[in-house]
């Protein structure tokens, strides 16, 4: 399990779940398939009806939306030329690496949840996916079962048990 990361280094290759490199290929596809066209045939149409002008706001709005379409298509792109897809047979459960759900307990409330170590570009609060740059995914990093983390975040040291490590 040595090819598998527990930190990963600027300019290194991008580590991402078989679900995250999924939705983000998704993802590209939609927007050069279905937006990338769409917006093309609206600047289109609009001209072809005249109904842009050089001032009007609405032909800057859609100009606006093609250039956020094109540069997260060059975003996704050069993840992609850098991106590693984690097997989850080699997501330890040993220690805390990249792709790991952790279990944990907050010993100042006494409470347990779980979190999962990911990538940056796949970090989704809302889901409970930590970045490994975060202060608490980075803490996490390398732990074992039993120990101890000290977590420096933004509302103060924070203090965890990890209770369980494992795969999806």
């Amino acid at each position: 399990m040595s090819d598998h990361p527990t930190h990963v280094e600027a300019g290194s290759e991008t580590w991402l779940t078989p679900e995250g490199y999924q939705r983000m290929k998704e993802e590209l596809h939609h927007l050069t398939m279905v937006k990338r066209p769409e917006i093309a045939d609206r600047i289109r149409d609009s001209q072809q009806h005249g109904e842009f002008s050089e001032d009007n706001s609405e032909l800057d709005e859609v100009k606006f939306e093609q250039a956020m379409v094109e540069n997260r298509i060059g975003d996704l792109k050069m993840l992609f030329s850098t991106a590693r897809v984690l097997e989850p047979e080699n997501i330890p459960t040993d220690r805390v690496g990249i792709g790991s759900f952790v279990k944990v307990r907050d010993l100042q409330y006494g409470e347990d949840f779980e979190v999962r170590v990911v990538c940056s570009v796949e970090s989704d609060p809302e889901r409970d996916y930590i970045s490994n740059e975060s202060p608490m995914g980075s803490s996490l990093l390398g732990c074992t079962v039993g120990q101890q983390v000290t977590v420096e975040a933004p509302l103060g040291r924070q203090v965890y048990d990890v209770l369980e490590i494992r795969r999806a």
